[in-house]
């Protein structure tokens, strides 16, 4: 097997897995870095406590679309004390499908309020935009803050607007499977690509995917740009490394 070099996930729901660390831990044999998003300030504060300080993970902090009717004012307070303990913030953005039309005033009202404080912090922002796809990008252009696209399903006519905005998209092992990815990843271009499982959410080989899956998402891309997987992974670390930058 090549010897890709270290990768990331950009975007992973490690507390979610049965069991956390193992899946850590064959991360980090794998060279692979995690962004370990999370739902709300309380799963946030649990899991860096569960995980203490881990070199290959960063703790991302969130407040999940489709929580966002149960978020009260004190939720959104312990948000922005725990911003100064990351470098991340993630999962947040928009859900209008229907899972989630239903609170979709709510969820306007919390990402407004993150854009809206978070700018000072510049953190890199990882973001849900699932039947909102228009809403999202619009809200993200005006804030002008660094965001990653996480699983964009929407209609690709959007994705100029989203590069034009300075977003980049992330892609996972489900994505590469499915049948609009050569549509998706010729509109996309290479410099505006991450990396991310979405495990255990999203499935690889009917399995939960893990960031050990990554390898094949890099292999993937590399076909799609014509160049061997060595260059694509280098891509991939100077794209995240642009987005870092745009955030500091």
């Amino acid at each position: 097997m090549t010897d890709l070099g270290p990768l990331l996930d950009s975007h992973c729901h490690l507390g979610a897995y049965d069991d956390p660390v193992a899946v850590m831990d064959a991360a980090a044999a794998a060279n692979v870095s995690l962004v370990a998003v999370t739902e709300s300030p309380d799963k946030f504060r649990r899991l860096k406590t569960r995980l203490g300080r881990r070199p290959t993970i960063e703790v991302a902090l969130g407040l999940h679309p489709l929580r966002a009717a149960s978020f009260r004012p004190a939720d959104i307070a312990r948000f922005f004390r725990c911003m100064p303990q990351t470098r991340w913030i993630g999962e947040v953005g928009l859900d209008f499908s229907r899972h989630g039309i239903a609170t979709k005033k709510d969820q306007l009202r919390v990402f407004d309020i993150v854009l809206t404080e978070a700018q000072p912090g510049r953190h890199p922002l990882t973001v849900h935009s699932r039947g909102a796809e228009p809403d999202v990008i619009n809200r993200l252009t005006q804030a002008r803050l660094p965001a990653v696209l996480h699983w964009y399903t929407g209609p690709l006519k959007l994705v100029d607007d989203a590069l034009a905005a300075g977003l980049y998209f992330s892609v996972n092992p489900a994505m590469i499977r499915s049948k609009r990815f050569a549509s998706f990843i010729r509109h996309v271009p290479a410099d505006r690509i991450l990396l991310e499982s979405d495990g255990p959410y999203a499935k690889a080989s009917g399995r939960p995917a893990q960031p050990t899956d990554l390898g094949s998402v890099v292999d993937q891309l590399a076909i799609s740009w014509q160049i061997p997987p060595v260059d694509a992974a280098q891509t991939l670390r100077q794209n995240h490394d642009r987005l870092q930058r745009a955030a500091d």
